[in-house]
């Protein structure tokens, strides 16, 4: 019988680890693809984004929301969504190429990235058919903003320090989520939060949270240094 071993890759291990030149791209090298979705996202951020940029800075939900929606019309809200569940789902090289060009206003990036990244992926790539064909359609179009609920008051990147737990109810069909979290972005005006917490004592795994879930509150806008114009 042949012994067939997985190697599982863990941590920061990607950035010690030797890679190909076929994983390495410039712009150089973009296809005629990439160079239209490169000029078609720099008009767009130099004509709706960086021409309201001052007034993103000033906390104006109404404008960053009606924004992302914008880029779900463009199809730039589901670049790593299939298809099949309301996504358009292109390469990474076309993620980079948006985050990149975004960037250029801090606030309004983080929006963008926290919607099309951790805070959609645990269900692209976790989710159940029924799960994907609920929350993915529209989060792609920025109908749903989604967020991601991993740090709290005692712990970070250290994930699995958290304290938030969650508790299988007798009759084994829900759970009760008991915990606090923090510094979450898009948190004030998500309607879809993927929380983390510790399970049974020695596991760890996500859970998604609707807004306006019975027990499930949000705090007041932190008053931050940078990005002011983020949740």
């Amino acid at each position: 019988m042949n012994k067939i071993a997985k190697e599982i890759k863990t941590g920061g291990q990607f950035l010690l680890d030797s890679i190909s030149d076929t994983s390495i791209f410039t712009r150089e090298d973009f296809s005629s693809e990439h160079q239209d979705i490169f000029n078609m996202v720099m008009d767009f951020d130099r004509e709706r984004i960086l021409s309201q940029k001052e007034d993103i800075e000033k906390f104006n939900p109404d404008l960053s929301l009606s924004l992302l929606k914008e880029l779900g019309e463009l199809g730039l809200l589901g670049i790593d969504i299939p298809e099949e569940y309301g996504g358009i789902e292109l390469d990474k090289i076309t993620s980079a190429i948006v985050a990149e060009t975004l960037v250029q206003s801090p606030s309004f990036s983080v929006t963008w990235s926290v919607q099309t990244g951790i805070g959609s992926l645990p269900i692209v790539w976790f989710g159940t058919d029924q799960q994907k064909q609920k929350y993915l359609p529209k989060i792609a179009t920025g109908e749903s903003i989604c967020a991601y609920g991993l740090t709290e008051p005692s712990s970070g990147s250290d994930a699995t320090q958290a304290k938030t737990s969650a508790t299988l109810s007798d009759d084994g069909k829900h759970y009760l989520l008991n915990g606090e979290k923090v510094f979450i972005t898009n948190g004030g005006w998500a309607d879809v939060f993927i929380v983390f917490a510790q399970v049974g004592g020695d596991k760890f795994s996500a859970f998604i949270i609707e807004k306006g879930t019975e027990g499930f509150s949000i705090g007041p806008e932190e008053k931050k240094l940078g990005m002011k114009g983020s949740s």
